[in-house]
């Protein structure tokens, strides 16, 4: 099979060029796409526990603490006692990590809004269609049986 014609192939090469694109974009300001996805999936205004960001964002627990602990480091987030649960830790962010979390937003529907205006909707929701079918394949390990 012809790279160009492997499902996976396009996959990974367009997720490539997206993550450099969102990292060109991040080092302007002096961060990277990994921040800012994190600055994205904590709630602005109760903060987010820390054992739920991992799952949600669909990371390892130990890059996600590197990342985590040089957001504390550059001023992004600060660390709280939830209180809710004694024993977790609530990830918030500080008013630097909400204006970096506002460029992270603006840079996310700016790239959605260009692609949304060069694609017809019936190809985006066909593109969610094909995409919700193949992670339902994975995840009901359908592929390699």
């Amino acid at each position: 099979m012809l790279k160009e014609k492997s499902i996976d192939h396009q996959l990974r090469a367009t997720w490539q060029a997206i993550a450099k694109m969102y990292n060109e974009r991040a080092s302007k300001h002096e961060s990277t796409m990994a921040v800012a996805f994190v600055l994205l999936n904590i709630d602005c205004e109760n903060g987010t526990p820390s054992t739920a960001l991992g799952p949600q964002m669909g990371m390892e627990a130990t890059s996600l603490s590197r990342i985590l602990k040089s957001m504390e480091e550059k001023g992004l987030i600060y660390r709280e006692r939830n209180p809710d649960d004694g024993r977790s830790v609530l990830i918030k962010l500080t008013d630097f990590g909400k204006e970096k979390r506002k460029v992270s937003k603006e840079s996310v529907i700016k790239f959605n809004e260009a692609v949304r205006s060069n694609i017809s909707e019936e190809k985006i929701n066909n593109f969610f269609e094909v995409t919700n079918t193949i992670n339902k394949l994975i995840n009901r390990k359908l592929i390699f049986k």
